[in-house]
């Protein structure tokens, strides 16, 4: 399980606003790992994680957009049925909540890598 930091910006939701984000940092040489979008009515949340989150900020930060700095896991889990399920049961059994999650797997591929941050409950 590694540490790393997710960078969130809050973006109006219409065409061309993501675009202009990813290349704005692609501009920038700063590459995008892993994002997640969700939207509502007028805005949209971007959370991403970024291979160098110091020249991130600054670019997105350029474009007048705040910039949210969370600290995250990254984990690797095996690309098999219940992997998940399982993980979710320890922390679970743990009394850890989760607060956001969000991943991906390359077809074929061994391990699937997730996004996480999880605290205890209170």
């Amino acid at each position: 399980m590694e540490r790393t930091k997710q960078l969130t910006v809050s973006l109006p939701n219409k065409p061309g606003a993501l675009a202009k984000v990813c290349r704005a940092l692609a501009d920038g040489d700063v590459n995008i790992m892993a994002i997640s979008v969700v939207d509502a009515t007028e805005t949209c949340l971007v959370r991403m994680i970024v291979d160098d989150a110091r020249s991130g900020v600054k670019v997105l930060e350029d474009l007048k957009l705040e910039v949210v700095e969370t600290p995250v896991r990254l984990i690797e889990l095996p690309n098999k049925v219940g992997a998940l399920a399982e993980m979710m049961e320890r922390l679970a059994q743990r009394k850890v909540n989760v607060d956001f999650v969000y991943g991906s797997v390359a077809p074929g591929a061994n391990d699937s890598v997730l996004v996480m941050e999880a605290r205890s409950a209170k």
